[in-house]
């Protein structure tokens, strides 16, 4: 008996090991074929942008050149006319739409996407008043002086407004380090911020707002404003020595991008903003723009415990989120 028990276990350690070689096999083979794939269709997407950034490349170079000849002499009001009025004008366009739902909870599409049901419904106008003119005294008396004090800054690495335009895979490396820099610089100013040292007399204007809109991303004190603004958003321009037109770009992207966060509605088919919401409902969760450094330190925990973290993904469909995943009933 003992020798066929050891027998049976003689055959059953080859095959649990061919089952574990088979598992990793197909493991390999699952994840190579992924990654092959994905960098298929990476190149593929690049070359198809490459081709229409080509194309449309010789359009561009000529425009610009005959830009440099319009501001030869006068290259610096380029750069300043370039660097605020694209952004600025992304910005108001984007948040003027934005503040027709805020103000008049129409339409009723946008509306029904709200985050926090029954906040801003809707704003109160005094408020908003007061919001909307600290917005433009931020964007005329601090960020239009420090986009002019850019350019001889960036002329010391690198001519901003040099001939050649950017390939469009350099401008894919700039955007990249761009948000890198961003993430790191913006998290840690903004959690430095939170300190009882500065919050009471800095930050809290900011956190007015608690259930956020999208014209109050740039709701914030002077020296917030330059602080975790401005300067997150300008370094890396700075370390890569950047041409104007990906400044355009990444200054207008950046206004955009924390308007989306600021705005208070889930909307389809655009970044999730729960979890910038989330840190104005909360305060101390949800401190940086991706997220990495708040897994990192672990200063989203709560936020991973809620349904606001179940809603934090990409909405592909019409259906809000806050009925697809309903808050859990309050108890009586």
């Amino acid at each position: 008996m003992k020798g066929e028990a050891g027998r049976r276990r003689h055959d059953e350690k080859p095959k649990q090991e061919g089952h574990i070689w088979g598992s990793m096999r197909r493991t390999a083979f699952i994840l190579g074929s992924g990654l092959l794939l994905l960098v298929a269709f990476w190149n593929s997407l690049t070359w198809h942008l490459q081709r229409f950034w080509g194309a449309s490349g010789h359009f561009w170079q000529a425009q610009w050149e005959r830009l440099l000849l319009t501001f030869e002499g006068k290259e610096w009001v380029l750069f300043v006319t370039g660097a605020t009025y694209l952004p600025v004008l992304s910005f108001w366009t984007f948040n003027g739409l934005l503040l027709v739902v805020d103000t008049t909870g129409k339409p009723n599409f946008i509306s029904r996407y709200r985050i926090q049901a029954g906040k801003n419904d809707p704003v109160d106008p005094v408020k908003l008043r007061q919001s909307v003119r600290t917005v433009l005294l931020n964007q005329l008396l601090i960020s239009l002086p420090i986009v002019v004090l850019l350019y001889p800054t960036l002329k010391l690495w690198r001519d901003p407004c040099r001939r050649e335009l950017p390939t469009f895979h350099w401008f894919l490396l700039e955007l990249a380090i761009f948000t890198l820099i961003e993430e790191i610089m913006f998290y840690y100013s903004h959690r430095l911020l939170h300190h009882p040292m500065f919050y009471k007399k800095i930050h809290k204007k900011h956190h007015e707002w608690t259930a956020p809109i999208g014209v109050i991303s740039l709701y914030a004190h002077p020296v917030e404003h330059v602080v975790s603004n401005m300067l997150p958003a300008m370094v890396g321009p700075i370390v890569m020595g950047s041409h104007l037109s990906s400044i355009m770009v990444w200054f207008s992207l950046t206004l955009i991008v924390t308007t989306i966060s600021h705005c208070g509605y889930h909307l389809p088919f655009l970044p999730s903003p729960e979890f910038h919401d989330y840190h104005h409902l909360k305060f101390n969760q949800c401190y940086g723009v991706l997220g990495v450094l708040d897994h990192l330190h672990g200063t989203d925990t709560v936020f991973k415990q809620t349904k606001a973290y179940e809603r934090h993904i990409l909405l592909l469909g019409f259906t809000p989120l806050s009925e697809s995943i309903p808050d859990p009933p309050k108890m009586e």
